[in-house]
């Protein structure tokens, strides 16, 4: 397990989500810029109430901080060619503000 902090963009909007066994957990996409510059997309599960509130607070293109566990994988994007992208089991979150109601 890699433990890390990603920050960056939400993209699109968090989705709640109710496991086989009825618990809620909440998922979203992050696009954050690598080094290079390169954008890659982190593929984020939350099952902390806290957490969660903050991602779905959140709105399409706000900045995000998460840390976490990390799984490095890749996709296929529909041109064929292969693209990295990082799955994350969120611990704690940071954002800069919070949309009221």
């Amino acid at each position: 397990m890699i433990d890390g902090l990603v920050g960056g963009r939400l993209y699109g909007e968090a989705q709640i989500r109710t496991g086989q066994n009825g618990k809620r957990f909440v998922t979203c996409k992050v696009r954050a810029t690598t080094n290079d510059g390169d954008t890659i997309f982190v593929n984020v599960i939350a099952f902390d109430d806290e957490v969660q509130t903050a991602l779905l607070a959140l709105g399409d293109a706000d900045s995000v901080a998460l840390s976490g566990a990390l799984t490095p994988k890749v996709w296929t994007d529909k041109n064929g060619l292969i693209k990295p992208a990082v799955d994350m089991v969120a611990h704690k979150v940071l954002v800069g503000y919070l949309r009221e109601g």
